[in-house]
């Protein structure tokens, strides 16, 4: 999908429905947070949370103390949200951005994906895993949440890729090790379950 037609459905979705109704909303991110204790990130890492637009993740986050966010998403109006919600907080970067022509300022300690990835298909993947390379600091850390084999085959009315533990394992090698795999039943706020496969890695390689 071109990055104009991408924008405007992600920007569509987040102008005209409320953030907390759609399938993936979650007041807590229990897996991501368990997995940024288990990695034993420390408060002053450079994290990103990519397509993290209205996701209560960096709520929390600056609620653990940690003082050195960035949130990028494609849709200025789901950034917007959490902009009024958190109001002037203090350490979060907002970047309004399509992450597949981003060119980032620096490296980050630690990425975080939840449902990014498994939106993107064919030569996106590729430079999804490039960017990685680039971005990822030496000995950082990288979380991905995809949905499952078990899980939806669309989301928003968009096709996705499933993904198993095995199958982001072989996607990350050789320059990250997967560390930790979960599998997570979401429950959404119309009350379905989706399954996400979830891992923790380590950058191993430059």
């Amino acid at each position: 999908m071109p990055t104009s037609d991408r924008f405007q459905h992600w920007d569509s979705v987040y102008r005209t429905r409320e953030s907390a109704a759609v399938s993936w909303f979650q007041a807590e991110p229990a897996v991501t947070l368990a997995l940024v204790e288990l990695l034993e990130i420390p408060h002053d890492a450079a994290i990103i949370d990519v397509g993290g637009g209205a996701s209560r993740l960096v709520d929390h986050l600056l609620a653990a103390d940690y003082t050195d966010l960035t949130v990028l998403d494609l849709s200025p109006a789901a950034l917007a949200v959490s902009q009024i919600r958190l109001g002037d907080a203090a350490g979060v970067e907002w970047i309004a951005e399509d992450l597949l022509t981003w060119q980032p300022a620096h490296r980050y300690d630690l990425w975080h994906d939840r449902a990014v990835l498994h939106f993107l298909s064919g030569e996106a993947v590729a430079t999804y895993r490039e960017l990685l390379e680039r971005s990822v600091a030496p000995g950082g850390c990288v979380i991905l949440g995809t949905f499952a084999p078990d899980g939806p085959e669309q989301c928003s009315g968009l096709p996705v890729t499933r993904y198993s533990a095995a199958d982001l394992v072989h996607f990350l090698a050789p320059t990250f090790a997967v560390i930790e795999e979960r599998h997570e039943l979401h429950t959404t706020p119309s009350g379905s379950m989706q399954a996400f496969t979830w891992v923790a890695a380590s950058r191993v390689s430059r």
